[in-house]
């Protein structure tokens, strides 16, 4: 039985709705990008302390879909930090049937970001954090 991660609050928490799904009502990929995206901008963007933009998405992998309705909880922990550039995993999991709560794991990947000024160009990611 999976179960959601402990001592970790999401950094992100939302319900797809059925504009987001495809005609089979399994849940669009990209959206599922986008939100992981999102997710792991918010701790790349607290510790640049200010702007960051996506240069990779390292890995990407979907291993259960996502449903109309399901609660989805993502959790973004960085995993590295570079002169400019902040890795951070993104984990994904669907609450589904509230009536007997059944937890799943569906997607897990890991980006890449870098810190950039008011100019878009990189900068240097401050030590102190």
């Amino acid at each position: 039985m999976t179960v959601l991660p402990q001592n970790k609050e999401p950094t992100l928490r939302l319900v797809p709705m059925p504009a987001d799904a495809n005609h089979t009502g399994d849940i669009f990929g990209g959206w599922i990008m986008a939100q992981v995206d999102i997710a792991g901008s918010i701790p790349a963007v607290r510790l640049a302390k200010g702007r960051v933009a996506t240069v990779a998405v390292n890995s990407f992998l979907f291993k259960q879909p996502v449903f109309v309705g399901d609660l989805v909880s993502l959790y973004a922990e960085v995993v590295r930090v570079g002169r400019t550039s902040i890795t951070v995993n993104v984990e994904v999991y669907a609450q589904r049937k509230p009536e007997r709560e059944e937890i799943v794991k569906v997607t897990e990947a890991t980006l890449t970001y870098v810190a950039v000024d008011e100019n878009r160009r990189p900068r240097v990611v401050s030590a102190q954090q």
